[in-house]
């Protein structure tokens, strides 16, 4: 059978995908439905292969870039969980850097999320990205367990990890006390809630992230750039009310919705990654800090 290409498979499959993904299928259900778009010589053994990530591949930044000094570190979260650990990457020799904390989906650290922390300090930035499963013992190697790991922790705590992390890089020697975030699906989630709590945030770059309440939402002082894909209509649909409150409010925002592209465009370690639109939204994020944080 030739390969499978993201043009074969019936957007439905991308939709049942993004239920597996975020808690509303088990991966049984998943397989189960899975079979019905199980024709014409696809299996469902090649399907869910094809859909599940691909992280020896993708990666764009090698964990050992000799241009980079990147390792882990540990800092503390007294109001989250305990101490938590993170990949904190810079230039090799910079001394003071703007610093970007670099939020995860809701699986823990994986290897795209670490590659985007590098790809980050390539860009000329000291990035943090902290692991919320430190406190279950870390990202467990596979994304079906991350995922069921992060369910045991509370969400507000691990807001509280990230918040830590935010003043933890603000402080560090190397960074020069402007800080922002990005952060993808639960990560851009955290990225608005930590614009809501943090009034001295420098910038903010949720992609495809849930919104905050009107309530909260008013209090964001930092500018946001929002990510959304058009076929995302689950964390869409919150975007008009959020909107409404950024305009009321005079709270600077620039929002982009990538056409015919999924939730997890941005994600190159699964076919839900949409190369122009990763790119495209990327290079705005990245100027977007260079404005706000240099």
């Amino acid at each position: 059978m030739k390969d499978l290409k993201k043009e074969d498979i019936n957007q439905d499959v991308f939709d049942l995908y993004d239920d597996y993904a975020h808690n509303k299928l088990n991966r049984k259900q998943f397989i189960e439905k899975l079979g019905i778009y199980a024709v014409g010589g696809l299996t469902v053994s090649s399907l869910l292969s094809f859909m599940s990530p691909n992280y020896v591949d993708a990666l764009l930044v090698k964990p050992d870039d000799p241009t980079l000094d990147s390792d882990y570190i540990t800092y503390d979260s007294p109001k989250g969980g305990g101490t938590i650990k993170g990949l904190l990457s810079k230039p090799k020799g910079a001394k003071k850097l703007p610093g970007v904390i670099v939020v995860h989906e809701n699986r823990g650290l994986n290897p795209y999320i670490e590659d985007v922390g590098r790809r980050t300090a390539k860009e000329g930035f000291i990035s943090l990205a902290p692991d919320a499963l430190s406190p279950l013992g870390g990202y467990p190697g596979n994304d079906d367990d991350g995922r069921a790991m992060q369910k045991k922790r509370d969400r507000n705590e691990m807001l509280e990890d990230f918040i830590a992390a935010y003043h933890h890089l603000k402080n560090h020697e190397n960074c020069t006390g402007k800080v922002g975030v990005v952060g993808f699906c639960f990560g851009g989630y955290i990225s608005n809630m930590m614009a809501v709590r943090l009034p001295d945030l420098g910038a903010a770059v949720p992609y495809y992230g849930r919104q905050p309440e009107a309530e909260d939402a008013k209090k964001i002082k930092a500018p946001l750039l929002l990510q959304y894909g058009e076929l995302d209509k689950r964390v869409n649909a919150g975007w008009p009310a959020f909107e409404e409150v950024l305009k009321a409010n005079n709270i600077e925002h620039t929002a982009y919705i990538y056409p015919e592209v999924n939730h997890g465009f941005h994600n190159n370690t699964t076919p839900r990654y949409d190369k122009e639109a990763a790119n495209l939204s990327w290079e705005r994020t990245i100027a977007f800090f260079k404005k706000h944080l240099k």
